[in-house]
């Protein structure tokens, strides 16, 4: 024996309730503007800059932008060279010889953990010698310690993503 449920649909295909609209309008709430012509979603792990041109307000010229980038990448490069990051994280923002020097420093211990110390970063200072490249160093101080990171970003690749082409640490 079988009971029907109210809320079942008929066997003739129509449904027994009135069903919601799929778009709701709120009072007083815009509609949603479709994108600017010209523009691509960008995507969240895409902080490190995806300007492939230079145009104002990018990376490459705004200094404030650059500031943040070389920020960003230095605490993530010294994090790697201490040991708290895995190096396989920076692989894709790295090129091939970037990633070559950065192995080779975590394998020799460029940055040696002294005791229980956090590494603390000096700021940042960063130049840019040309539109699509920009050059930064950081100290790190290890407890008693004091080390020098500099590394070398260019805009690469057709989505013109920043990637470090070079690493130093002494």
């Amino acid at each position: 024996m079988t009971t029907s449920h109210p809320s079942a649909v008929p066997h003739d295909g129509t449904r027994p309730y009135r069903s919601r609209p799929s778009r709701h309008p709120h009072p007083g709430v815009q509609p949603c503007r479709p994108p600017a012509v010209g523009r691509q979603p960008r995507h969240p792990r895409a902080a490190c800059a995806t300007a492939a041109d230079t145009a104002p307000g990018t990376a490459a010229t705004d200094p404030g932008l650059r500031a943040g980038l070389t920020t960003r990448f230095a605490h993530q490069l010294v994090e790697v060279l201490v040991g708290v990051r895995p190096s396989g994280q920076l692989m894709r923002h790295t090129s091939l010889d970037g990633y070559g020097q950065l192995a080779s420093l975590v394998r020799t211990g460029a940055l040696r953990r002294g005791g229980a110390a956090r590494p603390r970063l000096g700021p940042v200072h960063d130049r840019s010698p040309s539109p699509g490249a920009v050059e930064a160093c950081v100290r790190v101080d290890l407890g008693s310690r004091h080390h020098m990171v500099a590394f070398r970003l260019e805009l690469r690749g057709p989505a013109g993503q920043w990637q470090c082409t070079a690493v130093e640490a002494r």
